[in-house]
């Protein structure tokens, strides 16, 4: 099979891999004062700060989560229950992933959140005017470093100088762009000493090759943020439960390895979406690429087939051994529009008439080839898929 479904989850590193099976032959609880405990604590606090080197922020500020869902949750949620009494408006750009959309939505409908919408510029980046103009009085902003669909890079150091300036805190979702995206979390927050601006940034390690249940959110040590999880009081209180050393390990590693490579590999990438792209116009030609042609994630490749629905052409690619998606994963096997697609002003249909192929570390030329040999019997097959559908309503 040819996997170019990355922005999914990318293949586990060796050196992650290796890195947590070592820390697995230790025995004890990173909570404990005993030698065992603290021979954890010891792995769990050197974890911290290699992350903390990476994502340029102080060591404390490194809050280590399952995940990206839970650590946008513990950002938006976190930022919410500690917000001013008197402010109740959570600014949200279009397009934003569902872990957001959800939490937002469940803040909303549970605890009498109000929701500003921002909109998305033609190419899928956020507004940074609007977003700019929704931020008076508000309660919270977050926002996509990338959109996780078109893979279009916003302006987050414009977004992240509004948010200081108009005194609200802004939480930013870097977990499918920080493996292409660098992201410096002092020098974007304007080492600032106050909760407000630029204050919570959320990584998954599974975007940059470290293991499925491990992440991480950088929470500055100047924010007013609630907790999700309550128990032991670990991580500031943030994030109770038994902290998992191994897993922050394996993180460290993937992160540091993807920072290291980052320049070289996004110059790799590029060319390869760069032919992809240049090959899907070539054999249909009524084929529109999304996103923006500039400032987008380098392996993103973002495509409305006018003519075919997506979730055919993703069936039909499967069976020949090429696997790509519709959209996020986290709406796998929900055959519903593309909401980012929607937000770029598009109908119905077209919202249903795209794929996202996305390239990672492990792609090669021969993946690219093999997506285009593929491309044209199932382009055609799902187009009269589609003539006939219509034809019969």
């Amino acid at each position: 099979m040819v996997y170019l479904d990355h922005a999914a989850s990318t293949p586990l590193r060796p050196e992650a891999r290796d890195a947590w099976l070592a820390v697995t032959e230790l025995t004890g609880n990173a909570s404990s004062v005993h030698g065992a405990g603290q021979a954890l604590r010891r792995v769990l606090e050197d974890a911290r700060e290699r992350v903390a080197v990476v994502l340029d922020c102080d060591a404390i500020e490194v809050v280590f989560t399952s995940g990206g869902t839970e650590s946008v949750n513990l950002g938006v949620k976190g930022l919410w229950w500690a917000r001013h009494p008197d402010r109740s408006a959570i600014v949200l750009p279009d397009g934003e992933h569902h872990a957001t959309l959800d939490t937002v939505e469940w803040l909303a409908n549970v605890q009498g959140a109000n929701v500003r919408p921002v909109r998305l510029s033609p190419d899928g980046a956020i507004d940074v005017d609007a977003f700019r103009d929704a931020l008076t009085g508000a309660a919270l902003a977050t926002a996509l470093v990338a959109n996780n669909e078109v893979g279009s890079v916003s302006d987050v150091a414009a977004l992240a100088a509004a948010s200081a300036d108009a005194g609200v805190p802004l939480h930013l979702d870097a977990v499918g762009s920080v493996a292409h995206v660098p992201l410096a979390f002092s020098v974007l927050r304007g080492r600032r000493k106050d909760p407000d601006g630029l204050v919570a940034l959320s990584v998954a390690g599974h975007k940059v090759g470290a293991p499925v249940g491990t992440g991480a959110l950088v929470v500055s040590r100047y924010a007013r943020m609630g907790a999700v999880l309550h128990g032991g009081g670990q991580q500031r209180g943030l994030r109770s439960g038994t902290p998992d050393a191994a897993g922050a390990a394996a993180l460290a590693v993937a992160l540091e390895l993807t920072a290291s490579e980052r320049e070289a590999e996004s110059r790799r990438l590029r060319a390869l979406a760069d032919r992809l792209s240049a090959g899907i116009r070539a054999l249909v030609p009524q084929a529109t690429l999304l996103g923006s042609a500039d400032r987008r994630l380098p392996g993103h490749v973002h495509v409305l087939f006018p003519d075919a629905l997506g979730e055919t052409l993703l069936f039909l690619l499967d069976h020949a051994g090429v696997e790509v998606s519709t959209g996020s994963a986290c709406q796998a096997g929900i055959a519903e529009p593309s909401h980012v697609v929607l937000a770029l002003g598009y109908g119905d249909r077209e919202a249903r008439s795209v794929l996202r192929i996305t390239l990672g570390r492990s792609s090669t030329e021969a993946d690219v080839e093999a997506f285009l040999a593929a491309l044209p019997e199932a382009h055609r097959r799902a187009a009269a898929s589609s003539a006939r559908s219509a034809s019969h309503s």
